[in-house]
């Protein structure tokens, strides 16, 4: 964030009194030396390297067990497909009675350097207050930026306050292009994407389609060439209304084209109901829901199925049970889903998945993920067998009655714990790593998608 944020982020720290056990423990009256503090953030939202930089008056160490201060920093879409930014911070050892939470939004037009400084800001601003209570001194100050004309800040409002001509809706639209091509194989591919979203404390309205077109055209030596042109599509609605702190009622509707599963159109409906255990504003930390949808869907094949028949109308029930906790010795995700036909119940799908990261000592961090489905509602199967080009090259889906993964690591890190250097020089480093040197990209195992209220 600019440097004129800094003497913001933190309260003087003599302006209040510490309590008497905190100076007990410093004879002086005040520590002198930053907090330790261990920021503690997964995924594409995270960046401690640009932290670090712009909060340079504390000690960030690697090893929750070093730290006086452990912040989880957790994320969630916002109505305007901005990000709202959850900061629990826990103290340690010494600390261990000081809980805390702040909150921080990004408008859905901030660059990446606005998002970034808005969150340095919020963190620094919650540094603030547990130096304050845990008696660090002399760290930074607190300074007011003047606003020509003396305004307010511009904040998130609601429709309440605010003539919206938009009236809460929100509009996004995509495309792109890939293009591929040497001597003996050539292929396109064109994507098209378009959504609308309202989002009030109540309501909750998504609009979204999508369309795909593609080409692939291989050389073969002695043969005949091999070409596959395809275009699917999809239309998906949800609407949820909010019945209280734990229940939420609404539906889902889905339209799509979907070749690779010899589907020519496929329609359905599906009202739904959701039970969530803790209330839905813990959902960035700590989430224990059961989802319950009901409701046919009719389906145009395009070849003849299993069962002979190019067209035909089911009725579908599921049940989803999702947990997810991010608590300071790791985070957990587990979904276990049942889905059957009520025209015959043997026509069933049963789906567990889950992701542990476990700390289980210093430095040491195990990884699980994984899952595991019994398959028995494959209703779109064709009546003749696949071509070889088929199976190899995954374009339609084959007869199965189980799928799994699982993957399982570890991560071990040892060394110096007080480093808080940032050097920018050779981004990337000798690139003898995964994603090191210049351009360097490392992407690690898709994770799995689900829907949820």
């Amino acid at each position: 964030m600019p440097r004129k944020y800094i003497p913001l982020a933190l309260v003087a720290l003599g302006f209040l009194p510490s309590t008497p056990n905190l100076f007990a423990q410093n004879a002086g009256g005040g520590r002198s030396q930053a907090p330790r503090v261990f920021f503690d953030c997964q995924g594409p939202q995270c960046d401690d390297t640009y932290h670090r930089t712009e909060i340079p008056w504390v000690t960030w160490v690697r090893d929750q067990q070093d730290a006086d201060l452990h912040v989880i920093m957790t994320s969630q879409t916002t109505g305007a497909n901005g990000r709202e930014y959850v900061l629990d911070a826990t103290g340690r050892e010494a600390y261990e009675e000081y809980v805390d939470q702040s909150l921080y939004q990004s408008l859905p037009t901030d660059t990446q350097r606005e998002r970034l400084d808005g969150v340095s800001h919020a963190l620094g601003l919650s540094f603030a207050r547990f130096a304050q209570f845990a008696g660090f001194r002399d760290l930074v100050r607190l300074q007011a930026n003047q606003r020509p004309g003396g305004g307010r800040p511009a904040g998130l409002v609601s429709q309440e306050q605010v003539d919206d001509p938009w009236n809460l809706w929100v509009f996004r639209v995509s495309a792109n292009g890939n293009f591929s091509g040497e001597e003996t194989r050539k292929s396109r591919q064109l994507f098209g994407n378009i959504s609308g979203s309202r989002v009030t404390p109540t309501w909750k309205q998504n609009y979204s389609a999508f369309l795909m077109n593609s080409f692939r055209k291989t050389k073969f030596p002695g043969r005949a060439n091999f070409v596959d042109r395809r275009t699917d599509w999809n239309f998906n609605t949800t609407v949820v209304y909010s019945v209280g702190q734990f229940w939420s009622l609404g539906f889902t509707s889905r339209a799509s084209r979907n070749t690779s599963d010899n589907q020519d159109v496929a329609v359905e409906f599906r009202p739904a109901l959701e039970y969530s255990v803790f209330p839905y504003d813990e959902a960035t930390r700590r989430s224990l829901t059961a989802f319950y949808e009901i409701g046919p869907t009719h389906f145009n094949y395009m070849e003849l199925t299993q069962s002979n028949v190019l067209s035909e109308t089911r009725f579908q029930q599921s049940l989803t049970f999702d947990l997810s906790q991010r608590q300071t010795w790791g985070d957990i995700s587990l979904t276990v889903r049942g889905s059957h036909y009520l025209h015959d119940f043997d026509r069933n799908n049963l789906d567990l998945s889950g992701r542990v990261s476990f700390r289980i000592t210093r430095g040491l961090d195990i990884n699980l993920r994984g899952g595991y489905t019994l398959v028995a509602d494959q209703l779109f199967l064709t009546a003749v067998d696949l071509s070889d080009d088929d199976i190899l090259l995954g374009l339609a889906q084959s007869a199965t009655d189980k799928q799994y993964n699982f993957s399982v690591g570890f991560s071990y890190q040892f060394g110096s714990i007080f480093n808080n250097v940032v050097n920018n020089r050779f981004p990337g480093g000798g690139g003898g790593f995964p994603g090191g040197g210049r351009g360097g990209n490392f992407r690690g195992p898709p994770g799995g998608g689900s829907f949820r209220f």
